[in-house]
Order: C-alpha cells, then sequence, then structure tokens
C-alpha cells in the first residue's frame, strides 16, 4: 500500500454514515488524498467539488454538475460536505495544515 492509498483508506474512514461514495471510487478518494495532503485542514467544499469533478469529466464527461462550485444549487453543494469535513478530520489526525 502506498501512502496515497493509506490516506485515501483514512479519510474514508472519516465519512459519516450517510455519506455513499460510489463503488469504484478508489481513483477519487487518491485525489482527495493529494488535497488533503496540499491543503490539509484549510480544503473547502469547493476543493472537493473541484477533485470529483476532474474524476468525473474522466468517467461522464456529460455529467450536469460538472460546473464551477458556486453555479451549483445549494443542495447539490452539501453534498460535498462530509467529504471535505472527512479530509480536515484526516489531515487533523495526520498533523497536515496544509496551505490556506
Amino acid at each position: 500500500m502506498t501512502y496515497l492509498r493509506d490516506d485515501a483508506r483514512l479519510i474514508r474512514s472519516h465519512l459519516p454514515p450517510h455519506a455513499r461514495p460510489p463503488q469504484d471510487a478508489e481513483a477519487l478518494f487518491l485525489l482527495y488524498a493529494v488535497l488533503m495532503r496540499a491543503k490539509g485542514e484549510h480544503v473547502t467544499e469547493a476543493d472537493v467539488h473541484d477533485a470529483w469533478a476532474a474524476w468525473t469529466e474522466m468517467r461522464n464527461p456529460d455529467h450536469a454538475a460538472l460546473v464551477p462550485f458556486d453555479a451549483l444549487d445549494e443542495a447539490t453543494q452539501r453534498q460535498d460536505r462530509p467529504y471535505a469535513e472527512a479530509i480536515r478530520a484526516a489531515a487533523g489526525e495526520r498533523g497536515v495544515s496544509g496551505a490556506p
């Protein structure tokens, strides 16, 4: 296991039960691990959306949510919150403060 996969697993462990990532989201969580290392506890919901958008672009370039975070409706924006919180919690556990 690599350090990024280890970080991805840690992030998953901090997700609340109601967060339901896709079954095949291993690559997405690797992107989240990079976010954690780069931004640490300063990661935002918009950052999470950008990582998700990059991952989704390769899988489904016609997805309706492939727009900037600010263009999403509030309900869709809220879906990124548990992932941002999980990344921040994992960063805190790892002692990664990151750059704002």
